[in-house]
């Protein structure tokens, strides 16, 4: 049985550096002197911006645990690289010599803490006294050594172009989706009705990328190489085979198609919209025409699609779309 002790005899718990992001100069994660900045939000490992690296104020250091004591609370996230931090976030530094895969294993089992917390009842107080395993199960680090050996393997760090593309948004322009794009919506499919089969069946949300499972209704119209966008305002490129319900605008360029490099840049520009939809404003077929979407543009006013596709394939791990 391994022993639980308190999270004080395996971690120093030190409050971070508390920067309000408001206040510091944000850069791409590519640029040089470009650091993470994590916050109390529970995605995309905390990190919430990148900022520039300031000579007057100290990092938090590389292989600690941030831990959000507050907002998202106990969202817990291993940081390899040094950090800014933004209020109410706690740094664990280890006491002993911990491997990356463990320090894993140590943010995901704080983590499940969580339920006992919420915005009225913060962990600042009780940080130091969670319940930690004393060590981690050799069986289950060495399941994730092999995952990880796996993992790395597939890695490619080199992007698909050597070519630098700076994302400059001030030359952009403002395009209606319906001169960009031709629309078509998906088809009403109720649970009860639904085949299982082998096509993914597209439905409106984000986890699973929309996908709510897999059909075989002939009525079902098939698509691929195209961008979706639920009602909510929801965007995902696919360019695997899929159909969808009647929550879902599927859309397809008019210059006739476009690369799964362009494909993606589009759904993540209409992601940012997302914060406009709510069921008082959302994407329809009736209203679609209202939509707009900012772009790069070429001098002639046209949209710059070589543009799009040159700074998806400058982007690290481009290999692997």
């Amino acid at each position: 049985m391994n022993k639980l002790v308190k999270l004080s005899e395996l971690f120093e718990p030190k409050y971070g550096v508390n920067l309000e992001l408001i206040n510091l100069d944000q850069c791409n994660s590519t640029e040089k002197g470009a650091v993470p900045f994590v916050s109390r939000t529970e995605k995309n490992n905390g990190v919430s911006a990148f900022v520039y690296e300031m000579s007057t104020i100290e990092l938090n250091p590389a292989h600690t645990l941030s831990v959000a004591v507050s907002g998202s609370v106990l969202s817990t996230f291993y940081q390899p690289k040094p950090y800014y931090s933004g209020r109410d976030l706690y740094v664990l530094i280890p006491k002993k010599n911990f491997s990356p895969i463990e320090m894993l294993f140590y943010a995901k089992y704080i983590s499940s803490n969580k339920y006992r917390y919420n915005y009225g009842r913060q962990a600042n107080k009780t940080l130091r006294d969670i319940l930690l395993p004393e060590s981690t199960p050799n069986r289950l680090i060495s399941h994730l050594d092999l995952f990880k050996s796996e993992i790395e393997k597939k890695i490619i760090e080199k992007p698909v172009s050597s070519q630098k593309v700076e994302l400059n948004t001030c030359n952009w322009k403002w395009y209606f989706l319906d001169d960009i794009f031709h629309y078509e919506k998906g088809v009403r499919l109720t649970k009860e009705t639904r085949e299982k089969g082998t096509i993914p069946l597209v439905t409106a949300g984000k986890e699973k990328e929309g996908v709510a499972e897999n059909v075989a209704n002939e009525e079902m119209i098939r698509y691929s190489n195209a961008v979706t966008i639920d009602m909510f305002g929801n965007s995902f490129y696919r360019q695997y085979p899929f159909c969808c319900d009647d929550n879902i605008l599927v859309l397809k360029p008019k210059i006739g198609s476009f690369s799964k490099y362009i494909g993606l840049f589009m759904a993540s520009v209409l992601n940012i919209d997302t914060y406009k939809c709510a069921y008082g404003r959302q994407y329809r077929q009736k209203t679609f025409v209202r939509h707009k979407i900012k772009l790069p543009a070429m001098s002639n006013g046209l949209p710059d699609w070589q543009f799009m596709e040159d700074y998806i394939k400058s982007l690290y791990y481009s290999q692997l779309i």
